[in-house]
């Protein structure tokens, strides 16, 4: 069975309610970003918050595998964000 993800720039993209991850788990370093709040623009939910984590895929436990954190205004700042440090790692 294919697994079919969305990609940006390469990278797939898995949501789950309010928490996107973004990168290979076979990888050194996946980032998760967490929506923390929405606005309205006319019919659309846009989020406006977002908290942004490049995290260790070696590490077991979640706290310990945060390397470097952010917070964006917009999902586009987060993810532009989220694909550089990918690029960097």
């Amino acid at each position: 069975m294919a697994n079919n993800f969305y990609t940006y720039k390469g990278y797939p993209l898995v949501r789950c309610k309010d928490t996107i991850y973004y990168g290979y788990m076979s990888d050194p370093y996946v980032i998760m970003m967490q929506i923390g709040s929405t606005k309205k623009v006319g019919d659309t939910e846009i989020a406006d918050k977002i908290r942004v984590y490049k995290m260790s895929t070696a590490e077991s436990d979640p706290l310990k595998a945060i390397v470097n954190h952010a917070e964006r205004g917009s999902l586009y700042e987060a993810m532009d964000l989220a694909e550089a440090w990918l690029e960097r790692a």
